[in-house]
């Protein structure tokens, strides 16, 4: 199987019957008896809007003065390598650095981070920094079109075609980038940028079409669309979010210049965006790849495509999408933790929330109950398109337990206790060593999560974040998951708070199951592994605590702790260790001076091991490493509040 197929082509295609219908009491029903509200752009009503309210001055003169500062000088060079996001970080920490608009080696010898230290300037990180540049560009081409649409002034317009001149005069001395055998790209280094920013441009040719004139426009199409789109047509022909964005950037184009031809390619193709919500999108509506940042991402591919099919009266072409993108917002508010946060499956770059931003940005044409009041700040959206917020409330939905096999989720939610598990994949894109991990909260307190990772090109990415240290989850011979793989549901039973799903093929040589339930107050973890290569192994079990233990006095230092074991043990820092039979216990104190008591119950002799793990750069959690030897282990795990 080719690294390709393995990320998606073996999806299947999700069953999603009356998509219209699921989340219902978050919906804000349309005239027509649909959701998806068709949107309008009305100017005139906004050039009365910035005119006479003070509010709508400050923030016009804002826009102004910001597209004005960047239109004082060339921003882009045709011989400048735009290399990608995830490589403008720090070596050290794998924190992001800090983007300014100074030329680097002209106006500036070094980065900093955003945790505070210098960074050489690379070739590498120059190519970030030119990611980050054509980003800002391509949205600021993009205001200043609107500006041009709000105030008339024509000195926006001249700018952003001219800008728009400039890529389809030279696109051919753009070099085509072949990233592998499935990725190509021109403006950037990565075809997923070059989709993101051919959809602003699409954007920006959709404002200034009139204005602009048919000669123009058409030279537009002709050396710079046309040509991206048959580009793009070549890379991500499979299920994955990128090639969301390649075939909905794409069909903008297309409905842009009535291409009906590259219209029926990115959308009916083997891989257009049909195919991409139809196997690419859950029955639970999660998208496939599991997290909820690329969820999220591929949802902003699509809003686009959605607005700009609502304000030609194409909205038919593409309602079913627009129910199943809709559905995508909602599905993870069910499944939220009290303080907002989100379980966090997959390779993110950090701890998703619960975003009314992204409801809001949806409310235009994908209105719900919580987005039209998340509209209350200015935008150009809610300038040239405000929208009603009668039936708007900020009450969510009780989150319970829930079962979402289609996913590889299943969530446990009783008392005090929420409990996220996580037991299998879909793809082995953005998977990690991770199934069978999980993510609790007591009483509103975390109590663990999974903190994400850091930019893909650190080497923390690929050594520690991503390894099964960083997760809730067995280990053998310091390794967790080797391949990706759904796992097996064995039981869900939310009337009794327990759920339990294996791992049959967790390592070649190693099988792991896990079984969690809640009983009155206590969370019980039962975890089993068995090793099936020759002699004893090293079984582990990894639980990573957002609290501090109180570690009985029999802990020492302990300066050998990675010797013999995976890189990802050479990260932990102050570590200390104990040996036990058969029970430790010790409690450990979270916010708010919640104490829990944690049991730890291995049938024979195993050793304990605590120490300063990373977290999200620059924090630091303390985790807890628990090995015995043998070819059979069973780990439990209680954790009880202490009352006192």
């Amino acid at each position: 199987m080719s690294t390709q197929e393995s990320w998606g082509q073996s999806l299947p295609d999700f069953p999603k019957p009356a998509p219209e219908k699921a989340f219902a009491e978050l919906k804000l029903v349309q005239p027509d008896g649909g959701v998806y509200r068709r949107p309008v752009e009305d100017w005139k009503s906004a050039r009365q809007y910035v005119a006479t309210n003070a509010a709508g001055k400050k923030w016009l003169n804002e826009q102004c003065a910001a597209i004005d500062a960047w239109m004082t000088r060339p921003r882009d060079r045709v011989e400048w390598k735009c290399g990608r996001n995830s490589a403008f970080v720090s070596p050290v920490d794998g924190s992001f650095l800090v983007w300014t608009e100074k030329i680097p080696g002209e106006e500036v010898k070094t980065f900093t981070s955003r945790t505070g230290h210098e960074v050489e300037i690379t070739e590498k990180t120059f190519g970030g920094w030119v990611f980050k540049l054509r980003e800002k560009h391509f949205g600021n081409i993009l205001t200043a079109a609107r500006l041009f649409r709000l105030t008339g002034d024509k000195k926006y317009a001249d700018w952003a075609a001219e800008q728009l001149d400039f890529y389809a005069d030279n696109y051919q001395r753009f070099p085509v980038v072949k990233v592998d055998n499935y990725n190509y790209a021109r403006i950037s280094g990565h075809s997923l940028n070059d989709a993101m920013y051919l959809s602003k441009i699409a954007e920006t040719a959709r404002l200034l079409f009139d204005w602009a004139g048919v000669e123009r426009r058409q030279g537009w199409y002709r050396n710079f669309f046309k040509p991206e789109v048959e580009l793009l047509d070549r890379s991500y022909q499979t299920i994955h979010n990128i090639a969301i964005w390649q075939r909905a950037s794409s069909a903008q184009v297309a409905l842009l210049y009535g291409d009906e031809e590259m219209w029926e390619r990115e959308m009916n193709g083997q891989f257009g965006l049909r195919a991409q919500f139809s196997r690419g999108v859950t029955s639970d509506y999660f998208w496939a790849e599991q997290s909820i940042q690329y969820n999220n991402f591929c949802v902003y591919a699509v809003l686009p495509l959605l607005n700009f099919a609502g304000l030609v009266g194409k909205q038919d072409r593409i309602a079913t999408e627009a129910a199943l993108v809709q559905n995508m917002v909602l599905a993870p508010v069910m499944i939220r933790f009290p303080d907002g946060s989100l379980p966090n499956p997959g390779d993110a770059t950090g701890v998703p929330y619960v975003k009314l931003g992204l409801f809001g940005d949806c409310a235009r044409i994908l209105p719900t109950t919580i987005g039209v009041l998340a509209q209350d700040a200015l935008n150009w959206d809610t300038l040239v398109d405000p929208i009603r917020t009668e039936g708007g409330t900020t009450n969510l939905p009780d989150v319970v337990s829930r079962n979402m096999e289609s996913a590889r989720f299943a969530l446990l939610k009783k008392g005090p206790w929420q409990v996220f598990f996580h037991y299998g994949q879909l793809s082995q894109s953005h998977s990690q060593s991770e199934a069978l991990s999980w993510s609790a909260s007591f009483d509103g307190i975390d109590i663990s999560h999974d903190c994400g990772t850091v930019g893909y090109a650190s080497p923390l990415h690929k050594y520690y974040y991503t390894r099964g240290l960083n997760h809730n989850v067995p280990l053998i011979n310091g390794e967790g998951q080797a391949v990706w793989n759904p796992g097996k549901l064995i039981s869900f039973d939310a009337a009794a708070s327990v759920m339990s799903a294996e791992q049959p093929a967790y390592r070649t040589d190693a099988s792991a199951r896990r079984t969690m339930r809640i009983e009155g107050e206590t969370l019980i973890d039962e975890v089993a592994v068995t090793y099936t290569g020759s002699g004893d192994a090293r079984l582990g079990l990894a639980l990573n605590l957002y609290g501090t233990p109180a570690l009985p006095e029999n802990f020492k230092p302990d300066s050998t702790f990675a010797e013999g074991r995976p890189k990802s043990f050479s990260y932990w820092k102050d570590v200390r260790s104990a040996g036990f039979k058969d029970r430790t216990e010790f409690e450990v104190t979270f916010k708010s001076n919640r104490n829990i008591a944690v049991a730890i119950i291995v049938p024979g002799p195993f050793t304990v091991y605590q120490g300063s793990a990373p977290d999200r750069p620059p924090q630091r959690k303390n985790s807890i490493y628990i090995e015995t030897r043998g070819q059979k282990a069973v780990f439990v795990t209680r954790l009880t509040p202490v009352r006192r």
